[in-house]
């Protein structure tokens, strides 16, 4: 069997009065993430690091924030084309880990709801997808409000 591992990473600014959504599901929240898309940090670093582990560029190689058809889009989407990308080329998900960094709303609450959202989505079980949540202590960008960010590890496998 083959193994292959990619990471990914995204950031998204936070702005007051926009939907927050999170690992496919929308957060009660004052502030949203602002992107061309729904700007879910989560999905977007979740889609790079399978993209990467295939050696398939990136989230924003295949699906560009300058692309009309992209604009508004449900990330949901793209992390199901991901997928298909990675099953048409023998590839199948072992399993994700996943950091999101921001001050608040808190995460923790949500993660159950995540997990049934990203799962499916990706062909694997709920026990193997990890979201961890954390703050930056006041510091930066994520300290001051002003931003999100997340990063993910992933494990595929061909035979």
């Amino acid at each position: 069997m083959k193994i292959r591992v990619g990471m990914g990473f995204d950031v998204h600014e936070l702005e007051e009065g926009r939907d927050f959504w999170l690992g496919g599901i929308k957060l009660p929240a004052t502030k949203g993430a602002v992107g061309h898309s729904d700007a879910d940090v989560l999905i977007h670093a979740i889609c790079d690091a399978l993209l990467g582990a295939a050696n398939l560029r990136d989230i924003g190689f295949h699906f560009a924030n300058t692309d009309n058809r992209w604009k508004g889009m449900d990330s949901k989407f793209f992390l199901k084309e991901v997928t298909h990308m990675l099953h048409e080329r023998g590839w199948k998900v072992g399993n994700v880990d996943c950091t999101v960094c921001l001050e608040r709303p808190k995460v923790n609450p949500h993660i159950d709801a995540m997990k049934k959202v990203l799962a499916p989505l990706m062909n694997i079980s709920e026990e193997d997808v990890s979201i961890k949540a954390t703050t930056n202590e006041k510091l930066g960008y994520v300290g001051r409000e002003e931003g999100v960010n997340a990063s993910a590890v992933a494990l595929i496998m061909k035979d």
